[in-house]
């Protein structure tokens, strides 16, 4: 599963749900009251005791229920507490179903069926202690910003929301709990983002290095690549056995795996990271968007090949060349790219949240620009003493924006605008924002646009990294009771 990646407040997002699509959202919806949590051991925090309710007694004079069977019995118990909230093992045989699909249609030869169990709870885990961080932080996601990613998904895939709805049926995926599932990852992600993303900083001579390094490559533009992956993790407080133990173990698996075995069976027997269930599998990115140690330890392969474990902050990671393909961008073209369109705007973000709802946004918004448009109070004040996004310090300006870089409806919005225009509230994944275009020019800018790609490329890199040691913090802060089935 592909993660998401947001390269400012606005510029394009996507989300894969349900190993068939793209899309992008705003999260607004969700009750974000705290749960009621006690201190557990270790610093963590315990599941809250439960309370009996009057309605969990039966009156004497109640209509017999049907006995559930064994099967379903079982099927119902818990497999996990995670801060309190359970996981089921119905919800784990469903994942593990799902799971199970995706393997064989890889390819992949399956590992022990307790094995795939332990890899998809451990997963189910981590998302869990995700998703109640977003509650606890006031993410939400109403139904019609729901519908809109629906719609985005579905059309990604040139289908009409009926036609998406008919496919995920006769693929046995239920529609209602796809949209649940949607609706989970974009609260995932919009935490996520908040966390990690709006934090991610990328310096100038970071840029400078970056290109200097493109132009000492040999063939001038680095090819994509499709890389898998077995991760060993090693705890920051390991001690220098442990540490020296998962070393042992991860030259193992480059033993395994360099001999013959099948790489995917390892990765989804062995691996810690996320994509473990798809055989370690990355899928194909241009070398800027891998960390620089994989870059160094794959350049010298041949497609097929496996390197030796090399070792990064989360622990050992084995690596395998799976395929190359074309040229990525950020070096060089051999050819300057043609002139395009680019606009000079500056905006006004007002964000919904468990704070201020939709209609409040969009009510302050126009009371704003009536005061710009009455010229009783400028833009950029308006904007350092309102807006909610990070250009509020530079009275809202945007900079010089290309085509694509920000979400549809805020481009569409402003390609509408001639210079000098103030926009009426715009409704976007983000939020409500009143636009105003300062200028348009249409000239080769092909420096300015390869820095931009640049800076673009190590941010998405740092952000890919970010994001996997922020959801490991969650997982190792989260109380977890698993459930021996015996």
């Amino acid at each position: 599963m592909n993660s998401l990646n947001t390269r400012h407040c606005l510029f394009a997002v996507s989300i894969v749900a349900a190993a068939l699509c793209a899309s992008s959202a705003f999260a607004q919806g969700v009750d974000p009251s705290p749960r009621g949590r006690t201190p557990g051991p270790a610093g963590r925090t315990a599941p809250p005791r439960p309370q009996p309710k009057s309605a969990d007694v039966a009156p004497a004079n109640a209509v017999p229920v049907a006995t559930p069977t064994e099967t379903q019995k079982t099927l119902d118990q818990i497999a996990a507490v995670v801060n309190g909230e359970v996981i089921t093992r119905l919800e784990v045989k469903d994942r593990i179903e799902a799971a199970v699909k995706i393997m064989s249609r890889q390819g992949t030869q399956l590992p022990p069926a307790d094995v795939i169990a332990r890899q998809v709870l451990e997963r189910m885990i981590v998302e869990k202690a995700q998703m109640q961080f977003a509650v606890d932080n006031g993410v939400r996601v109403d139904d019609l910003q729901l519908d809109r990613a629906v719609q985005r998904v579905a059309e990604s895939n040139n289908l009409s929301v009926q036609q998406f709805r008919d496919r995920l049926e006769r693929e046995g995926t239920s529609f209602a709990g796809f949209r649940d599932d949607l609706r989970q990852q974009i609260m995932i992600e919009r935490a996520r983002n908040h966390e990690v993303d709006d934090k991610i900083q990328v310096g100038e001579g970071e840029v400078d290095a970056f290109i200097a390094e493109q132009n000492g490559s040999a063939s001038g533009a680095a090819p994509e690549v499709d890389v898998a992956q077995i991760l060993v993790r090693v705890s920051e407080q390991a001690s220098p056995e442990e540490a020296a133990k998962q070393k042992a173990k991860a030259d193992d698996l480059y033993r395994q795996a360099s001999s013959g075995s099948d790489f995917g069976q390892l990765a989804a027997t062995y691996s810690q990271a996320p994509e473990a269930l798809q055989g370690g599998d990355l899928g194909f990115r241009s070398q800027d968007r891998l960390p620089q140690l994989f870059v160094d330890a794959i350049t010298p392969l041949n497609v097929g090949q496996v390197a030796a474990p090399v070792k990064s902050a989360n622990g050992f990671h084995i690596l395998k060349l799976v395929a190359k393909r074309g040229a990525g961008s950020g070096g060089p073209a051999p050819n300057a790219p043609p002139p395009v369109e680019q606009t000079h705007a500056r905006h006004i973000l007002i964000k919904v949240n468990e704070v201020v709802s939709a209609e409040q946004a969009r009510a302050r918004l126009e009371d704003i620009r009536q005061r710009i448009v009455n010229k009783t109070a400028s833009f950029e004040d308006m904007a350092r003493a309102y807006s909610n996004d990070g250009s509020a310090a530079r009275g809202g300006d945007l900079g010089t924006l290309y085509p694509g870089d920000t979400v549809p409806e805020f481009e569409k919005a402003m390609n509408a605008l001639a210079p000098g225009d103030l926009s009426q509230p715009v409704q976007s994944p983000f939020g409500f924002h009143l636009i105003e275009v300062i200028e348009r020019k249409k000239q080769d800018v092909a420096e300015d646009r390869r820095r931009l790609l640049a800076r673009q490329a190590i941010r998405e890199r740092k952000i890919d990294e970010a994001s996997d040691s922020w959801a490991r913090e969650l997982r190792d802060r989260a109380y977890v009771e698993m459930r021996d089935d015996k």
